[in-house]
């Protein structure tokens, strides 16, 4: 053996009780579980609860893994494989008309990092991870920059020829080994889409074997009928249905995850496969533009500074931000004091951060100063969004099918502390603080679930000849540390982490290992 785990409690990742086993790893692998074990390199592990890697289903860590060798924010909390191209806007595939403009996008999430942003496919991609990172990470195709490829930024349905360009896109990346699509229908241009374009990309995925994880288009005034679409979006093209950050926000929606989980049962009675993640915090966080009504950024933000040049379209925008509520805003009037500038591109804008819009604002009108302020910092500019619903989140995280996620930005000077906290806060605080779950069903909903989902067979459960991606937690002192005022802050009570069988974190300190690579859908 190359190492033996001695004294741990084991939680499989399969919801059983816990039990005492030595765990031997070799070549990268659990070779052996049994009472006593062999081995000259061992871990004293007594007090601990050895579990699998957790498996962070809503990650938005492209540049980061590539940027960052420590990557603590995630190998800190336990988490060993991370879930990328998410809420429908990625970094490939892409040409080089669109790679710039895919680079600008999503700034606000991901920051304008030092990486060379030199491949241009999913494939491509995936070959720059295996070349050594923190954590092993998976793909998912993105709706949106897919469509940007096809046919840009426009408001409009896609032709036949346009549509048959975009299965083409979402085959090749499946063929390179990407595990479904994702899909982010509050922001631009994948908002543009009607269900039927959805239900045919989502047939390509089917054939494959993968999944369809959407952000559907509103968490607000239309949660429940944008839920509802995307079951049916699962049943019409026969395609696996994951609903990223499951969450229900907005004082119209307090109290009603009843109506969602009943809506997710229905389906499952039906025999469709329905899953879902969820972070366990109530605030958000995105980018700031992305509060923007549809129509307005319609052609891209230079169409959007055009449009924004004229008087009417300037004051249409700005009734519909604070009186109607925009669809980019989830279909509800902005309240400008729960919105957070977390993060700017501009660091001559630094010192907004921290500060509620309506506040920074000084006396102006917020919309006005909002719709200045996301021009003047090149559409970099990151938000929280202090709306929640605790009953919601308890609720909806005791499902049979939840899963755990991060929905991690892990670039900007005041991110969300999910980023750092997610899974420890799900074992510290809602486990052993609150009994919500035990620490068994807990790992399980973090590890052995989520690897199903992604229908992955050698990760996810302590079990002989998987992967060693493998966690040791303290149950009595293991929390989130990160908060909103200090984001940044390694979680406790996690001393050990490996990733395919070699330590990423050992004592609680990063040992530099660089063992993680992509994970890639099998070939057919």
């Amino acid at each position: 053996m190359d190492i033996v785990i001695r004294g741990a409690e084991v939680a499989d990742g399969t919801g059983s009780p816990l039990y005492r086993a030595e765990v031997g790893i070799k070549d990268g692998r659990i070779a052996a579980i049994a009472e006593r074990l062999e081995g000259e390199r061992g871990i004293d592990a007594g007090g601990l609860v050895l579990s699998p890697g957790f498996i962070d289903m809503h990650a938005h860590s492209e540049l980061a893994l590539l940027a960052d060798h420590d990557h603590l924010a995630k190998l800190g909390q336990g988490c060993t494989l991370e879930v990328l191209g998410q809420d429908g806007l990625s970094y490939a595939p892409v040409d080089e008309a669109t790679a710039p403009l895919m680079w600008e996008a999503i700034a606000a999430w991901n920051g304008r990092l030092d990486v060379d942003y030199d491949w241009r496919t999913v494939g491509e991609y995936l070959d720059r991870l295996d070349q050594g990172v923190a954590a092993n990470a998976a793909y998912l195709v993105p709706h949106g920059t897919v469509r940007m490829l096809a046919m840009g930024w426009e408001d409009r349905e896609p032709t036949p020829a346009e549509l048959e360009v975009m299965k083409a896109h979402v085959a090749q990346g499946m063929e390179a080994g990407a595990l479904g699509l994702s899909a982010g229908l509050s922001y631009a241009p994948g908002m543009y889409a009607k269900t039927g374009e959805l239900v045919e990309l989502c047939k390509v995925v089917a054939g494959y074997g993968g999944y369809f994880s959407p952000h559907q288009r509103s968490y607000g005034a239309g949660a429940m009928e944008g839920y509802a679409e995307m079951i049916e979006i699962g049943r019409a093209s026969g395609c696996a249905l994951h609903l990223a950050h499951a969450t229900l926000n907005y004082r119209v929606n307090e109290g009603r995850a009843a109506e969602l989980l009943k809506l997710v049962d229905e389906g499952l009675d039906e025999g469709l496969p329905i899953s879902f993640d969820s972070y366990p915090y109530l605030p958000g966080m995105t980018m700031l533009a992305a509060l923007l009504p549809s129509w307005s950024l319609a052609g891209g933000y230079g169409a959007l500074q055009e449009r924004l040049a004229d008087a009417g379209n300037r004051a249409r925008i700005v009734r519909e931000l604070d009186v109607e509520g925009t669809d980019g805003a989830n279909g509800v009037p902005v309240d400008w004091s729960k919105i957070e500038i977390a993060g700017v591109a501009d660091p001559r804008l630094r010192g907004l951060v921290g500060r509620r819009v309506s506040e920074a604002a000084e006396g102006r009108r917020p919309a006005e100063f909002f719709l200045d302020l996301i021009v003047r910092d090149e559409f970099g500019t990151a938000c929280l969004l202090h709306e929640g619903n605790e009953e919601n989140v308890r609720a909806i995280m005791r499902h049979g099918v939840h899963t755990g996620s991060t929905d991690g930005v892990l670039s900007g000077e005041k991110i969300h502390p999910r980023a750092w906290g997610s899974f420890a806060r799900y074992l510290g605080h809602y486990t052993r603080e609150l009994g919500l779950m035990t620490v068994e069903e807990c790992v399980a909903h973090l590890s052995g679930r989520p690897a199903a989902v992604l229908g992955l067979k050698d990760r996810g459960l302590v079990k002989e000849g998987y992967a060693a991606d493998l966690v040791l937690f303290d149950p009595q002192t293991v929390d989130a540390r990160a908060t909103f005022a200090e984001p940044r802050r390694q979680a406790a009570g996690i001393p050990y982490v490996f990733v395919n069988g070699a330590l990423a974190i050992a004592e609680g300190r990063r040992t530099g290992d660089l063992s993680g690579r992509s994970i890639r859908r099998p070939a057919r």
